[in-house]
C-alpha cells in the first residue's frame, strides 16, 4: 500500500471527446495496467492506496490503470508502507500540493484521515473513496467497495460448513477505526451467533504476519478446543496459517480468510486455508477511475457502489482464475 500524486492540466477538446466516448462506449480495455503513472492524459489522478504492497491494492491499481489508459487519464500510484494513518498523512499532504484533477483513496482511518482528504478536496480535486471510507464522507463523489458486512456473514456461514455447524471461532482483525474490516469483523460476528457457533472474541495484528502468528498460538493456548478462525484480510490469513502451523494445529482448526493474495491462495491449495472471500478490486479501481472522470466532465456520479465477492475453496479455485489477486500488472 503506497504513497503521491500528479499536477492538473488543461484538457483537450479531442481528447475529452475521445474519454467521453469511451465512458459511453463501457469497458474497452482489460485489467493490465502500469504499475506507476499512467499514460499523458489531459487529467491528472492519483490513487493513495492503503498499503503499497499489498496483492489487494497492487490489483486495484492494475484495474484503475488499465481504465486509465482506456479514458485516456493520466494516474500516479502512491501508499504508505504499512496501513497506517501517521504515515499516509504525510502523502496525503504532498498530493494537496500537487492538486490532482482527482484522487482515489483508501482511507487507512475513518478518522484520522478526514481533515488531509478534505484538505484535497477543498482545494478543488474531486475525490473518490476506495475501498476504505471515512466516518464524514459526504463530500466524495463516489464510495467503491466491497460489501465488506455481507462478506463477513458469508465467512462465518463458510466457516461453520467447515466445522460441523458447532464450536469456538475467533476472529483475527487488522486493528480499529477500518472501515472494512470493521464491518466484516461485525458481520461475522452477529452471523456466527445466529448459526449457535460459540464465538470467544477477537484480537488486532496490526497487519503484521508475525503478531497474528502469535495471537492465534495465545488463543490456542487459552482456548484449546477452538475449531475455526475469521482472518480479515490478507496479512491476518498469512498469520494465521503460520501460527496453527507452528502450533501442529493446521488439521484441528479451520481458517476463513478475506482476500486471495497469491501465498493466500498457495496456503489455500495446501491446506492451510479452507476458504477465501476473494473480493474484486481490479474492479473497484477502475470503476473509481470512471466516476472520477464522470465527476470531471460534469456527468452524474453513483454516490456508493457496492461490488461482489466470491468464496473460492480448493475444488473451485481452478473455476475462479480471475479472483486471484497479482502481485505486479
Amino acid at each position: 500500500m503506497r504513497i503521491t500524486r500528479l499536477g492538473r492540466g488543461k484538457p483537450a477538446a479531442l481528447a475529452a471527446v475521445l474519454a467521453t466516448a469511451c465512458l459511453v462506449v463501457a469497458a474497452c480495455g482489460d485489467d493490465n495496467g502500469d504499475g506507476g503513472g499512467g499514460g499523458g492524459g489531459s487529467k491528472k489522478m492519483t490513487l493513495l492506496a492503503g498499503v503499497k504492497g499489498d496483492e489487494f491494492y497492487i490489483t486495484m491499481n492494475c484495474g484503475a490503470q488499465a481504465e486509465a489508459k482506456k479514458l485516456g487519464v493520466s494516474l500516479d500510484f502512491q501508499g504508505p508502507d504499512q496501513f497506517d494513518p501517521s504515515l499516509q498523512t504525510p502523502i496525503a499532504n504532498a498530493i494537496a500540493a500537487k492538486k490532482p484533477d482527482a484522487l482515489l483513496v483508501a482511507p487507512t482511518d475513518s478518522k484520522a484521515m478526514y481533515a488531509p482528504i478534505k484538505q484535497i478536496s477543498d482545494a478543488g480535486s474531486k475525490v473518490v473513496l476506495v475501498d476504505t471510507t471515512l466516518d464524514q464522507s459526504d463530500f466524495a463523489v463516489s464510495q467503491i467497495a466491497s460489501d465488506n458486512e455481507g462478506g463477513g456473514r458469508a465467512a462465518a456461514r463458510a466457516l461453520a460448513a467447515l466445522i460441523g455447524g458447532k464450536g469456538k471461532v475467533f476472529v483475527v482483525n487488522v486493528k480499529p477505526g477500518i472501515s472494512t474490516t470493521d464491518l466484516r469483523a461485525k458481520g461475522f460476528e452477529e452471523e456466527a451467533k445466529k448459526l449457535g457457533l460459540t464465538y470467544v472474541g477477537v484480537d488486532y495484528s496490526n497487519d503484521q504476519p508475525d503478531k497474528a502468528a502469535a495471537i492465534v498460538k495465545a488463543q490456542l493456548a487459552k482456548n484449546p478446543d477452538l475449531k475455526g478462525i475469521f482472518a480479515t484480510n490478507l496479512f491476518s490469513a498469512e498469520g494465521s496459517a503460520s501460527g496453527l502451523r507452528e502450533s501442529g494445529k493446521q488439521d484441528s482448526v479451520k481458517i476463513v480468510s478475506f482476500d486471495a493474495g497469491p501465498k493466500q491462495v498457495k496456503d489455500l491449495k495446501d491446506g492451510l486455508l479452507q476458504a477465501l472471500v476473494a473480493q474484486k478490486p481490479a474492479d473497484i479501481g477502475a470503476q473509481g477511475v470512471q466516476q472520477a472522470v464522470a465527476a470531471l466532465d460534469g456527468k452524474p456520479t453513483t454516490k456508493v457502489i457496492k461490488t461482489g465477492s466470491v468464496i473460492l475453496t480448493k475444488d473451485n479455485l481452478a473455476e475462479n482464475p480471475d479472483a486471484v489477486y497479482k502481485s505486479s500488472c
